[in-house]
């Protein structure tokens, strides 16, 4: 493997190439379709061509999904066999999917046409994920030109569906048996604006939609009725407030360092002011510190249902669990994956350190299948926010950090 100085001047020297890529591809949407978009295919076609362009072989996999048009959702797997040890692979693993666009009227620029300006470039998702994609298809372009081969395999996946839960990206491949017991990972999928966090364990995730029944009625005659809305209003604040109160123990492991519990979603319910209605919708998100089990903060919750349901008078009250992810053991803090990382991060100069977030990446999926994984890059954290960006200069010192953990990783 070439001297580290002279692979960090080639990443330098793509500058620019990087930037066009990023905002070549950023040009294509790739929203969800579970967000109301047409999925990642075309982004993933792109993503192939350029594989192709650069005579980088790569592996298809789809996963069937009637959601799309194209029935299929599709991942990418870039794989350099080892040339001694092919029963461990380091895996760099970058999402395609992104969210909806949100409110278009709290972007600057149109999201969907990306902006460059004064160092930056402005775009949907540029930053949640497509940082890593192009900066992982960096290093694979260099570790081909340069005929780069490693003692241990590298795998550079590009999966679909990472913002509503991994089914037809992650967890599909997992199922697939693409991974082995050996296998660490690097996912670059979370991070700090300096670079020096770097994330071995997240909280669980549940994303709870509650529905409340009543009886439809004139406001004016709320005798006639039950008000489902108003029920739904205090059933959540009273959710919310108990949650808090009964899981606040902190861990200071973790930022924020306690469990969380936010109502978020709320769904329309009537269309008239002098409607009372009769079913309300609403969803809470819940980040539960691995001192607490999901189980436990649920019969809290039934607890306060209780209270409020009464079938004789016709209120009833149900939950779906959009999305729940127990938390997973942490990576281990002297895991190679973690430890070679770290090294990699100082020596760009930048004391980094190890911690917990709130849950909701990939990593979480590798952890539960006893893969050590860790999430990191470097970024001002603007995912799922109006006028997301990201930095070029992010783009181009975490694309050398990556080849400074593979050269330490893979000796």
């Amino acid at each position: 493997m070439k001297d580290l100085a002279s692979l960090h001047a080639l990443v330098e020297a793509r500058r620019e190439e990087m930037v066009e890529d990023m905002m070549a591809m950023s040009r294509i949407p790739s929203i969800n379709p579970r967000m109301n978009g047409e999925g990642e295919y075309q982004r993933m076609q792109w993503i192939e061509n350029w594989l192709s362009a650069h005579s980088i072989t790569c592996e298809v996999i789809d996963v069937p999904d009637d959601a799309v048009k194209e029935g299929v959702r599709r991942n990418l797997l870039v794989k350099y066999e080892g040339t001694e040890d092919a029963s461990r692979t380091l895996w760099i693993i970058s999402h395609v999917d992104t969210v909806n666009t949100g409110d278009l009227s709290l972007w600057k620029t149109n999201p969907l046409e990306p902006v460059r300006k004064d160092g930056r470039i402005y775009g949907l998702g540029v930053e949640d994920n497509s940082q890593s994609v192009i900066e992982s298809l960096h290093v694979c372009q260099i570790l081909q030109d340069e005929g780069i081969r490693t003692k241990c395999n590298l795998a550079f996946l590009f999966a679909s569906d990472e913002e509503t839960g991994s089914r037809y990206g992650l967890h599909a491949l997992l199922d697939r048996g693409l991974f082995s017991p050996d296998d660490e990972a690097i996912v670059p999928d979370g991070g700090s604006p300096d670079g020096a966090f770097v994330e071995i364990a997240e909280k669980s995730q549940v994303w709870l939609k509650f529905t409340v029944n009543g009886k439809q009625a004139h406001a004016s005659m709320p005798h006639l009725g039950v008000n489902a809305c108003s029920i739904g209003m205090h059933l959540g604040a009273e959710i919310e407030d108990r949650l808090k109160e009964k899981f606040g123990e902190p861990d200071l492991l973790f930022n924020p360092p306690t469990s969380t519990f936010e109502l978020t979603q709320k769904f329309a319910n009537v269309d008239s002011p002098n409607v009372m209605p009769g079913k309300d919708v609403f969803v809470m998100d819940l980040r539960i510190l691995p001192r607490y089990t999901v189980d436990e903060v649920m019969a809290e919750i039934d607890a306060v249902i209780r209270k409020y349901e009464n079938p004789e008078k016709g209120v009833t009250i149900s939950y779906e669990f959009v999305t729940r992810v127990d938390a997973p053991p942490a990576t281990p803090s002297d895991a190679p994956v973690v430890q070679k990382l770290v090294e990699a991060i100082r020596e760009s100069g930048v004391d980094a350190y190890f911690g917990g977030i709130g849950g909701g990446t990939c990593g979480a999926i590798l952890r539960a299948k006893n893969i050590p994984a860790v999430v990191w890059s470097t970024l001002d954290d603007l995912a799922h926010q109006p006028n997301e960006y990201v930095i070029i200069d992010n783009l181009v010192n975490d694309t050398k950090v990556y080849l400074t953990v593979i050269e330490k990783y893979c000796k």
